[in-house]
């Protein structure tokens, strides 16, 4: 049968909030990290990074939190046609940091949330026969509404064919059995919660869970005799994890010893953090389980995704994609704080970013010198008009995807403040403007630390002028500049891009971009974007395309300045430039927005006249770019 869907989880949807500080009391934490949290959504969210169609089955508040969670499932690929927005309850939050690795104090904020509101009704039988899975977990069984809800999933996910998953998952307080400063701990002994957990092991085909997990299943703190208590109520597979001693599965009767199992290979790696290691466990579990893998295989995904999860920091950003996992497996551990590998956080990183940008039609008006030097020019004029540079650009977009721009914060701010939330891509230069050596705008400070005031969907853009003939003494200033720009950059969650312009400081031949490329990756810096000045033969561009994919064939790709080029010299180098599929588009300003900004500063036209001329100009170079790009695949 054709299915949707691969998996459908069902259950808690919270943000975590994780302490930043690593070491000290959650009552010392000073800063947070977020991120989106619940066992359920972390394997929706870790299933899918490893290539499966995924869903989840949850409610969130209709507030800033589950708006929050209902994007970041989106952006993760996640199906959301089953997560309903609760008007009347607040999102599950959980506050949580890393005291050292056998301490990590965590209090639930959850108190009537909106996750404990799913009930029957929001069970649709067509969504649960679109897949091919349905995992729950035992948050759920805990309450009579929420465990209705579950069993009715449940039933109709049998009914039409589906397996089904239960990973106990048991957290002591959230069963009432625990107070709410306990949020550490795995395991009370609850006759209530044994009896209710084996009344429902029957109607699943896989059950995991820890060691405790399984003495609360099978009411004995005895691992082999809860097993086999598990084992008399239910047929599944049983997979036990043991921490360090990696996972055992049980497709049968339980041996006497655990040993006797079937195991997978472990992964000693150091652990930094367990929390989310079970849901990171599990998305490797399901992969291998749903692929038609054997135990071993399967086991050796799930200790691997576990592994990664103990070595990083929160729960669903430390979960790998399907390629780092191979790659992973290809190159194996290199150093045991994975975190700390910088080949393998590359990967991560590369192959874990959000968006869709295939396509980058940008309007750069992040100018700031050349605005200045116009006559009329004031810094509230400068912002007012980049306002309506982005009127403009908001109009040509129009609620489509592909379209971005380039605005700095300095004259643009408000305009870059606007930006937010418009599904625009959107780059913010760092450069003081026409520096050499390359020196940064002082709003970054004198470490970049003010990156951490930025949103996470900006992205850091660094112009330098550059020469493979620069002397020693240059290179060195603006390649310590550059790294440590990138370096900020990551630290702080955001991509970056760096614009390299040759032309402007000495002769260029075929290979001059492409010898800084490469010298850039040397450096240890891999720009998530290259902007490059247009190139004028296939040559040189097939050398910078070349020279980028060998050091990073996960790069998001290029965008193509203009220089202030007219516009049918525009064409031309679009044309050329389009022949290269890492080309993603092109970043063009002043071609747009000088003639408008130059008469509306004198006011010779008005906003409206300017924000419809820009905007023309625009979408005029954006369906010229779209012919050429066109041109190409009719070609192919």
């Amino acid at each position: 049968m054709n299915k949707q869907l691969d998996v459908i989880t069902i259950g808690r949807a919270g943000v975590d909030l994780y302490g930043t500080q690593i070491g000290g009391r959650l009552e010392d934490m000073g800063s947070f990290d977020k991120y989106i949290g619940g066992s359920p959504t972390n394997m929706a969210c870790g299933t899918a990074r490893l290539g499966l169609r995924s869903a989840l089955i949850t409610r969130v508040g209709d507030e800033h939190m589950g708006r929050f969670i209902r994007e970041e499932l989106l952006r993760h690929g996640v199906n959301v046609a089953g997560v309903a927005t609760d008007p009347e309850r607040l999102t599950a939050l959980v506050i949580l940091g890393i005291r050292d690795e056998e301490r990590f104090p965590l209090i639930f904020y959850r108190e009537n949330c909106a996750d404990m509101a799913l009930c029957e009704d929001d069970i649709d039988e067509g969504f649960i026969a679109s897949a091919r899975s349905l995992v729950a977990t035992g948050t759920h069984l805990s309450h009579p509404r929420t465990e209705a809800a579950v069993l009715k999933a449940l039933a109709l996910a049998r009914r039409h064919g589906a397996r089904t998953a239960l990973d106990i998952d048991y957290r002591p307080n959230l069963w009432g059995v625990a107070g709410h400063g306990e949020g550490e701990s795995r395991f009370v002994e609850s006759a209530a919660v044994t009896a209710k957990l084996q009344s429902t092991l029957h109607l699943f085909d896989l059950i995991v869970g820890t060691e405790e997990e399984f003495h609360i299943a099978g009411g004995s703190t005895d691992t082999v005799a809860a097993l086999r208590a598990v084992r008399a109520v239910s047929d599944a597979t049983l997979v036990c994890k043991r921490g360090p001693m990696g996972a055992v599965a049980f497709t049968g009767e339980i041996p006497d010893s655990l040993d006797d199992g079937e195991t997978g290979p472990g992964f000693p790696i150091e652990v930094f953090n367990v929390l989310g290691a079970g849901d990171g466990f599990m998305s490797g579990l399901l992969k291998g389980w749903l692929d038609g893998e054997d135990w071993p295989t399967a086991l050796k995904y799930a200790n691997a995704c576990g592994a990664f999860a103990v070595s990083r920091h929160g729960c669903t950003p430390a979960y790998p994609s399907w390629e780092e996992l191979q790659f992973f497996f290809r190159r194996g551990i290199v150093r045991p704080d994975l975190r700390n590998d910088t080949q393998l956080e590359q990967v991560h990183w590369a192959t874990n970013r959000h968006g869709d940008w295939s396509t980058v039609r940008t309007f750069a008006f992040d100018h700031r010198s050349q605005l200045e030097e116009m006559e009329g020019y004031s810094p509230e004029k400068g912002g007012a008009f980049k306002a309506l540079c982005l009127k403009a650009a908001l109009r040509v977009a129009d609620g489509q995807p592909g379209y971005g721009i380039l605005c700095d914060d300095r004259i643009g701010r408000r305009a870059l403040h606007a930006a937010a939330g418009t599904g625009l891509w959107i780059g913010r230069p760092t450069e003081d403007p026409g520096s050499r050596p390359l020196q940064l705008e002082p709003e970054l400070g004198a470490d970049y630390g003010e990156l951490r005031e930025w949103p996470r969907n900006q992205v850091v853009k660094c112009l330098c002028f550059c020469h493979p003939d620069d002397d020693a003494a240059t290179w060195a200033a603006q390649e310590q500049t550059v790294l440590r720009l990138f370096t900020a950059a990551r630290r702080n969650g955001l991509e970056f891009l760096l614009e390299v312009i040759p032309s402007k400081v000495g002769p260029v031949d075929e290979t001059t971009t492409a010898t800084i490329i490469q010298r850039f990756y040397d450096l240890g810096v891999y720009p998530d974007w290259w902007k490059l000045e247009p190139f004028r033969s296939e040559a040189a561009w097939a050398h910078a395309v070349e020279a980028i994919e060998h050091n990073d064939p996960h790069t998001r790709g290029i965008v193509v300045l203009g220089l202030d080029a007219p516009e049918a010299e525009l064409a031309e180098s679009f044309a050329l430039a389009a022949r290269q599929p890492l080309v993603k588009g092109f970043a063009v300003g002043r071609t747009i927005f000088g003639d408008a900004a130059r008469a509306w500063l004198r006011g010779e036209i008005g906003d409206d006249e300017a924000v419809a001329q820009m905007a023309e100009r625009f979408s005029r170079l954006c369906g010229i770019w779209d012919r050429a790009r066109a041109g190409q695949h009719e070609e192919a």
